[in-house]
């Protein structure tokens, strides 16, 4: 697979530097940047928005934890019925239609939640959020890199989808401040404003273009148009056969991976903001959840600085979830001791980023480019719908024991993610593509 033949030993420089030596003219980078916005603004209101949501309904509102978790769990749920049929819809009706479509759903969505007045209202706008969280999140970002990059799609991969932890960066501190300065109606409403106006730019000037479109080929390559030459015999080359996904070793375990740590992550942080307001209050949480997002972006970009597409991702995907269930160890024994959470919550978020962008990398190396586009998109759908019924699991464990045991729950979850991925192996040559 061309995709494996990866030199570099330092992808952040070098983002930098193909970006710079890249033939005149070649998009791939605008599109990289691109999707890292996408990534912004679909992390920072679909996925760190939801515990700052949870927080500020519970105080204004007064309904309980589970209830609110309930709505949270509905806002994952919906991506497992919509996830699987985004490619098909990118057919129908293109990428760009589609992306801004989920960004005027996420707006609606995210308006509901600041107006809810009752219990019914508040799950309507969580099933609009969730679909606008699912359209702008993880395969919309493989499905706008991948295009334009073929040996360089892992390093592509890793620069867009640090967009979503500087997402969480952005949005964890922001929407406290917002809320706190001009309450929640208006700035989901400055958020929303901000998302669309964003989303239209790239969708007219960036996402609306291709590489055939301007016959660019992957990785800024030169462009070499086909030649028929008249008389030649055309030569015919037999279609491959998708691999079964659902009989296969490696995308069963790294399926499974995916899911369970993703189950764990979005359990806690969706309880996060909540459970440390008692001890640092609403904005030194916020501010705290921030700072996992700052951890996130160093973690990834630790993975990147020294990872290649020749190193082994499945240990890379098991190293950061064991800083994640050092975190929740150092929160679980912290107590109310702002410096002991602050630590515990940048060990977790060391993890958070390459929870979600290093599976679709491994997937992209150890399958063909046909069934990688397949095994992510199922991938993210079955993770999602699975990790869904996380913020209700540990809003429900809240309930019943305490918030101590999320922690505990989270650490056996990542120890058994470490073992599905371990157990994977990994591919050194691409799959066949025929079922024996």
């Amino acid at each position: 697979m061309a995709n494996r033949n990866i030199n570099s030993t330092n992808p952040p420089v070098d983002a930098m530097v193909e970006a710079i030596s890249a033939p005149p003219g070649f998009f791939g980078w605008r599109v990289v940047a691109a999707a890292f916005t996408v990534a912004v603004f679909g992390w920072g209101t679909g996925f760190y928005g939801p515990p700052v949501y949870l927080e500020v309904v519970h105080q204004t509102r007064g309904w309980s934890i589970a209830l609110i978790s309930g709505a949270v769990t509905l806002h994952f749920l919906v991506g497992l019925a919509l996830i699987p049929n985004l490619p098909g819809l990118y057919r129908r009706l293109g990428l760009p239609i589609v992306t801004f479509a989920g960004g005027v759903v996420m707006a609606i969505g995210v308006l509901g939640w600041a107006l809810a007045s009752t219990p019914w209202q508040l799950y309507a706008a969580a099933f609009l959020s969730g679909i606008g969280w699912s359209v702008l999140g993880a395969v919309a970002i493989n499905a706008v890199v991948s295009p334009w990059f073929a040996a360089k799609r892992p390093l592509a991969l890793g620069v867009a989808f640090n967009g979503g932890s500087v997402g969480g960066v952005i949005f964890s501190p922001l929407w406290v401040a917002l809320i706190d300065a001009i309450g929640f109606p208006a700035a989901a409403l400055v958020v929303s404003a901000g998302m669309l106006v964003t989303l239209g730019v790239l969708t007219v000037f960036v996402l609306s273009q291709t590489p055939e479109g301007l016959n660019q080929a992957p990785d800024g390559a030169p462009f070499t148009a086909p030649v028929l030459l008249v008389g030649a015999p055309v030569e015919t080359v037999a279609p491959s056969v998708p691999l079964r996904l659902f009989h296969d070793r490696a995308f069963l375990t790294l399926c499974i991976g995916m899911t369970l740590a993703l189950f764990a992550q979005t359990g806690l942080v969706a309880q996060l903001v909540s459970v440390l307001a008692p001890a640092l209050g609403r904005q030194g949480a916020g501010l705290a959840a921030g700072a996992s997002g700052v951890a996130a972006v160093v973690g990834r970009l630790a993975v990147g600085w020294r990872a290649s597409g020749t190193s082994n991702w499945r240990a890379i995907a098991s190293y950061s979830l064991v800083a994640q269930a050092l975190g929740c160890v150092v929160l679980l024994v912290a107590g109310s001791t702002p410096a002991f959470l602050v630590i515990g919550v940048v060990l977790f978020g060391l993890g958070v980023g390459n929870a979600i962008s290093v599976p679709p990398v491994i997937a992209n190396l150890e399958f063909s480019k046909e069934d990688a586009a397949r095994a992510v998109a199922l991938i993210v759908a079955i993770s999602q719908g699975a990790y869904a019924i996380a913020p209700a699991v540990f809003g429900l464990f809240r309930e019943l024991w305490s918030d101590q045991i999320i922690f505990i729950a989270s650490v056996a979850i990542q120890v058994a993610a470490i073992v599905a991925y371990r157990l994977g192996g990994g591919r050194t040559s691409p799959p066949r593509t025929a079922i024996n």
